[in-house]
């Protein structure tokens, strides 16, 4: 049966037959669709005369009834900031009703209440609703590190007659039935100059590979009979696959460029996605969700109305922070919010101290707002911005000039970035669970043998910015000028220490090998570096890597991932031990 047909059926069937004008209405088909339908349904003994629906015809929807609903809610919804580290997304409030709730009694009106919400970010706010409407919670333990089609994987057992959907989607009117005939994808009526999926005269999805106009993806989906068994196969198969990490779970439903299931068409101005804080208060400008003390925060800094704080967005995820740009009083500016567990890390009293220590020496600019108790920084924001590239000698050694100057104006504060003090307190935040790695015992006791040789050093201690990486120094021209400037931002670990640390800190995170290291470090000391120097060097690559592999696995606790670089701060523990000590051995030092 095509499509077009079971739309009929499938009409028949919610409401008794009136006339094909009203039909036609109902299904959006042309009048002569219609009337063609009905024949081709009556010759198949699925109507009556009177269009009515034969026996045959209620077995045949018995058979792919919709049973259970699979609801996405796992992720953290990274692009609704200031207020997605309160809310899970779902949980977002629309006109007095949070977007799960909605979603829920939608499908209740339709007689399907087994519904599973695989859950992750935040996933204690969910509980309640195993109480309150009788859902089943999926918790995803890689909610962090993974997109939903690990999410789906983990009820596919369970798809069958299943409604498919991520928990953001606000519906003006309800797109589920009672009834369903065949698998399909819900689409926009709406085309996107960039889409994803183009529709074809066959009303199939055919993936674009280019920036071309398109269909705008809704999300819902209905996967019955051999689609749904095909998708449980292909899900099964795709989730063991590391490849398939980041993918939506719409990638298993692609099969040569097209989607395996045909489109269903849905109003745009009845549905709303929302992915971002704008599109949120663009549907409900009264929605307590709203509410943010970041927001608050800007209106007073800035100051303004909190209606005056247009255009957010978000920046990308930075290790330690969450970070975005808005709009206010003609400018445009950057708000970041501290990520999870950096209270335990980061001492904000020492960050606004440091930003007294270099107000006005043309280091970065100065803050707009800083507070000192929850780490909440507001500054401008620079157009013409791009970040340092490790790869090029030309950005390396402008870098690595300014580091220079930085750390010749030999500069104090009160408080000190203590590397081995920090390489236990990050072990100290495991609370008693064990290092992911075999060897962790033995490589932490061979980096610790390296501190006394390192604290006899000669040392020039004063202030060290301590995450100098290429990220945090930003090239950027100011209107009218031609030439690029250049600043060092970002100076929430910076403390007295050795400033040798900060070129063992841009290499560890630009993950560099030891000939990039060596370059780097004969950047710095304009090619004049003495190997004792070179052998410290790499003892702080070494303490370094371990500090931040301990950090890693610390943030890992806590549901963040971030890849092979914490797996190359390990590498460096172990491989820089063994660098500096066959230095030190090659030049005479007593390094035991």
């Amino acid at each position: 049966m095509n499509i077009q047909n079971s739309d009929i059926l499938i009409a028949l069937a919610e409401a008794p037959f009136e006339n094909q004008r009203h039909l036609a209405e109902k299904t959006g088909c042309s009048l002569g669709n219609v009337n063609k339908a009905l024949r081709e349904l009556r010759a198949e003994g699925l109507l009556s005369p009177e269009h009515r629906l034969t026996e045959q015809a209620r077995e045949l929807l018995a058979r792919s009834a919709p049973k259970n609903a699979v609801i996405l809610a796992a992720g953290i919804g990274m692009r609704m900031v200031p207020i997605n580290t309160l809310v899970p997304k779902a949980l977002l409030e629309v006109r007095g009703e949070p977007l799960i709730e909605r979603i829920i009694k939608q499908l209740h009106e339709v007689g399907v209440r087994e519904i599973t919400v695989v859950v992750g970010f935040l996933k204690e706010r969910f509980d309640y609703l195993i109480d309150e409407y009788g859902v089943r919670l999926a918790v995803n333990p890689a909610y962090a590190e993974k997109n939903n089609l690990s999410s789906l994987a983990m009820t596919e057992d369970q798809i069958s007659n299943t409604y498919v959907l991520p928990s953001d989607l606000w519906f003006a009117e309800n797109p589920f039935r009672r009834n369903e005939l065949h698998s399909w994808y819900m689409v926009s009526d709406r085309l996107l100059e960039k889409g994803e999926v183009r529709l074809n005269r066959k009303q199939e999805l055919v993936r674009l590979s280019e920036d071309e106009p398109g269909s705008a993806m809704i999300g819902l989906s209905y996967l019955t009979g051999a689609d749904a068994a095909e998708l449980r196969k292909r899900l099964r198969s795709m989730s063991g696959q590391p490849k398939y990490d980041g993918e939506f779970w719409e990638t298993a439903l692609y099969r040569d460029g097209k989607m395996m299931i045909p489109a269903r068409v849905f109003p745009a101005g009845k549905v709303t996605e929302i992915n971002t804080f704008e599109q949120l208060r663009e549907l409900d400008g009264h929605s307590g969700s709203l509410r943010s003390d970041a927001l608050d925060v800007i209106a007073r800094a800035i100051p303004c109305a909190p209606e005056e704080i247009t255009d957010i967005s978000i920046l990308k995820k930075g290790m330690t922070n969450r970070s975005f740009l808005f709009h206010a009083k003609g400018a445009r500016y950057i708000m970041r919010i501290p990520g999870e567990g950096t209270d335990q890390l980061i001492d904000r009293s020492h960050e606004a101290a440091v930003f007294r220590a270099i107000e006005g020496l043309g280091l970065c600019d100065a803050p707009v707002y800083i507070n000192p108790e929850n780490g909440y920084k507001i500054t401008s924001f620079l157009d013409n911005v791009r970040e340092c590239d490790p790869d090029s000698v030309e950005d390396l050694t402008r870098c690595m000039a300014l580091l220079r100057a930085f750390h010749g104006m030999d500069l104090k504060v009160e408080h000190s970035f203590d590397i081995f003090g920090q390489i236990e307190f990050y072990e100290a935040l495991w609370n008693g669970a064990p290092s992911a790695y075999r060897d962790y015992a033995k490589t932490k006791k061979n980096v610790l043998s390296l501190r006394p040789w390192i604290e006899r050093q000669p040392r020039q201690w004063r202030l060290t910015h301590i995450d100098a990486v290429p990220d945090n120094f930003l090239f950027y021209r100011l209107p009218g000028e031609t030439e690029e400037r250049l600043q060092l931002t970002d100076w929430e670990y910076a403390g007295m220490q050795d400033p040798h640390v900060d070129i063992a800190m841009f290499c560890i995170y630009s993950m560099y090998d030891k000939p990039r290291i060596d370059r780097l470090i004969d950047i710095y000391f304009e090619g004049a570096c003495a190997a004792a120097v070179r052998a410290k060097i790499y003892c702080y690559v070494a303490a370094c890597g371990l500090l931040w592999s301990n950090w890693c696995e610390y943030k890992r606790m806590l549901g963040v991932e971030f890849g092979e670089y914490s797996l190359y701060q390990y590498r460096y523990g172990k491989d820089f031990y063994r660098y500096a000590t066959e230095l030190l051995t090659e030049i005479g030092e007593d390094w035991k």
